[in-house]
């Protein structure tokens, strides 16, 4: 639990800090997220070295899910969530946004459901010519 708010101590490699915040379970996937550019350090795409500050704004990109969160204290070592938690917070606006995509999902789940069985030769056709409308 090395909290470094002091300017004097070496920086934090943004996939170090990632991993510590528990968004990602290995340095490794933290790195290859951030590669894959599905983290924004301050707006812009960014590499995983890049050292990070209290006060920076991150967006991160989990399958459905997209945070945005301000980097409120330092870690270079992995905790319990409790810790982690109180490395960073959640901005409201990335809160409320969540939310209604959570909520989209689950209506869109269920007013479409599944198909029992597949579709017949006229239906495949039809969805066919559909598609290519769009």
């Amino acid at each position: 639990m090395s909290t470094s708010q002091d300017p004097q101590k070496k920086p934090i490699r943004l996939d170090k800090w990632l991993w510590a915040a528990r968004f990602y379970r290995t340095r490794a996937i933290a790195k290859q997220m951030i590669d894959g550019g599905k983290i924004f350090y301050n707006g812009q795409r960014t590499k995983s070295g890049k050292a990070v500050s209290i006060g920076d704004i991150i967006k991160i990109r989990q399958g459905f899910e997209e945070k945005e969160v301000t980097v409120v204290a330092l870690a270079d070592k992995r905790s319990d969530a409790t810790f982690a938690q109180t490395l960073y917070q959640e901005s409201k606006q990335s809160i409320e946004t969540r939310e209604k995509n959570a909520l989209a999902r689950k209506q869109g789940i269920l007013l479409s459901p599944a198909s029992v069985t597949k579709p017949d030769k006229k239906q495949r056709r039809k969805l066919r010519e559909f598609k290519e409308r769009i």
